[in-house]
């Protein structure tokens, strides 16, 4: 007799555990299943900075939280429906998120005396009434997993690292997820080791098949597919993948081959290493040995032809500002991505912040604007980086794009961009030397960009002031200030290049919600919540940061209320008091590490309208 099966429209799952307890595998393989299935998904990786935090302990945790449904989502989930604990440690930290009345895996093999102390329990939270209001599901993992592999011949260690497949094939028969994708993922990962592809798989079928002959579930649940999607290919993908992506996709369509010189730092170094993989895209990739030859690199390879990128985050990007200063004055086009995370110093380097908007918007020496762009979304993260650098080649400048941890290491369904759709915009690399100068400028303000070697168009570049005409050495004082007004307003001369942001809700009424970046999801679920329920609340959300576009004043004045949440201190709020001094921005800030939930979001927009002062 097989179980009950009964439909939900959506499913919020945490898998927690010790960080060698392999939660981010399987996180992924159930985020790729579930994709495949067709269900619209976000999810949230949640990881320690240390390589290895002591066993078992509280800071050793590391999560996964995905969010699956019938219907658009926009966020990883506010609360999990269900949480999958390892360990003690992964319980303790975690079961004050779940809903209420929602289902607990506990694996109770790791839950022994020891256990208890290594997460710095005085009892034990599954006996002392601790997960009162749950339904609480224990099963010894451990020794199920021992049992499944008993005649493999490996040592219990081995056997105990399959547990997490073991879990994963309890969940997804839960879910109703076919095993088949991971199946087939283990023979790819695992071709050279026929015995970890048998130890794993076994464990997985053991794991799915216990759900069934036990009923340890009061019964199994379905998601079902997406129908009202729009039509197209998709691909599950993740914000540094979709940017490195972009990167290249960027470049092509200026006509040009990208360089990326970049130096390791979390969480921006996989889009090195996706980007590595590119090679038959005449990518050229180059791992410096710090921050600054990274940076300078890249500002080489522009001034010789392509185009250059360099990636970091919030630290390297303080050490990349002396070299951005130099891509600014000698107007060469390149692609600073910074993938923020929690600051100052080595600060929070596996948690999410917004903090670095200040940073990117002033942080060099002399006036020395360059404009900034933010992606909302992993799957919004290829078109940011287009946008990026369209706007580094076709007005000569450097460009930030600031993306964070929480887009870098999400996952999401990405429709792929039609090719017609993608509107190339390629350089004019001039070839006639008859009158050219370097600072020979278009309509747009953006100066020539001589590849070195054209015969007859020889010129030198650097970190000097250059004279307005030929582009000499210059220091009169009266040459500075044109140059110096020339370069700002060459930035903001890129407002008449990029819309107006679109309005989430109406054009007037009670709450306007301006948000930017990772605050997007939450943001977008938050204010669709309070519009079911009849409230005027709008939001709008920037992608382009600096220049501000034309039209927003009009928008503010149209509202009573204008909240900007953040995972700063305010500083997006700071940059439009200082822009439109006569409205009154409300800051909502959150320095946690982890993002904004938009059941929290709703509750303080809720707040805020209830006072009427």
């Amino acid at each position: 007799m097989s179980s009950e099966l009964i439909r939900q429209d959506e499913v919020t799952i945490r898998f927690v555990g010790d960080s060698g307890d392999g939660m981010q595998l399987t996180g992924t393989q159930f985020t790729e299943t579930t994709a495949k299935v067709g269900n619209d998904l976000a999810t949230f990786p949640d990881f320690p900075a240390e390589i290895r935090a002591p066993a078992g302990s509280r800071a050793g945790v590391s999560g996964f939280q995905v969010h699956f449904s019938s219907h658009d989502i926009y966020t990883p989930g506010d609360a999990p429906s269900v949480l999958v604990a390892m360990n003690p440690a992964a319980l303790i930290t975690n079961y004050m998120d779940l809903q209420p009345g929602g289902i607990i895996l506990v694996n109770t093999g790791a839950f022994t005396d020891k256990d208890l102390k290594k997460a710095a329990l005085d009892s034990n939270p599954l006996t002392d009434g601790t997960l009162s209001g749950f339904r609480v599901i224990e099963e010894d993992i451990n020794q199920r997993t021992m049992e499944a592999l008993a005649d493999m011949g490996l040592g219990k260690k081995d056997v105990l690292r399959c547990k997490n497949f073991y879990t994963l094939g309890m969940v997804y028969w839960l879910y109703s997820r076919p095993m088949e994708p991971t199946l087939e993922w283990l023979k790819v990962k695992f071709a050279k080791k026929p015995e970890l592809i048998e130890a794993n798989s076994r464990a997985l079928k053991a794991g799915y098949n216990h759900g069934e002959l036990l009923r340890l579930f009061q019964g199994r649940y379905e998601v079902p597919k997406v129908t009202d999607a729009p039509k197209g290919h998709y691909r599950n993908i993740m914000g540094n993948e979709g940017v490195a992506i972009g990167l290249v996709a960027g470049a092509k369509l200026a006509g040009l081959d990208p360089f990326l010189g970049s130096y390791p730092i979390t969480p921006a170094t996989d889009i090195l290493q996706y980007m590595a993989l590119m090679k038959n895209h005449n990518v050229i990739t180059c791992q410096m040995e710090d921050e600054i030859a990274g940076i300078c690199t890249a500002i080489g390879a522009s001034y010789a032809g392509r185009l250059g990128m360099t990636t970091t985050s919030g630290p390297g990007l303080a050490l990349k500002t002396e070299a951005a200063g130099l891509a600014v004055m000698t107007e060469l086009p390149l692609v600073i991505v910074n993938v923020q995370r929690g600051g100052p110093s080595t600060g929070l380097p596996t948690k999410v912040e917004q903090s670095d908007l200040l940073q990117s918007l002033f942080g060099r020496n002399g006036e020395c604007p360059l404009p900034v762009v933010a992606c909302a979304c992993p799957a919004d993260a290829f078109d940011s980086a287009v946008e990026a650098c369209r706007i580094a080649t076709q007005y000569m400048t450097p460009v930030i794009l600031l993306s964070d941890n929480y887009i870098a290491n999400g996952a999401e369904p990405w429709k792929l961009p039609a090719m017609e759709d993608l509107k190339p915009f390629p350089v004019d690399h001039p070839t006639d030397p008859e009158g050219f100068s370097p600072y020979t400028r278009d309509e747009k303000l953006a100066r020539n960009w001589a590849v070195p070697g054209t015969p007859g168009l020889e010129h030198r570049v650097g970190g000097l002031e250059k004279d307005a005409k030929t582009g000499d050495v210059s220091y009169d004082p009266d040459n500075h200030d044109i140059m110096t007004e020339t370069r700002e307003a060459k930035i903001l001369g890129i407002r008449d290049s990029i819309p107006t942001p679109p309005l989430n809700g109406e054009a007037t009424g009670e709450l306007l919600v301006v948000g930017w970046g990772s605050t997007y999801g939450a943001t977008r679920a938050a204010v669709e919540r309070m519009q079911k329920e009849g409230v005027k609340a709008t939001l709008l959300h920037m992608r382009h940061l600096w220049p501000l576009p034309h039209g927003l004043l009009e928008i503010f004045q149209g509202f009573d209320r204008v909240v900007v949440p953040e995972m700063n201190r305010g500083q997006l709020a700071k940059l439009l008091k200082m822009e439109y001094p006569g409205i009154t921005f409300e800051p909502f800030s959150k320095m946690k590490g982890k993002p904004f939930q938009a059941r929290e979001l709703k509750a303080h927009f809720e707040e805020l309208l209830e006072d009427k002062s």
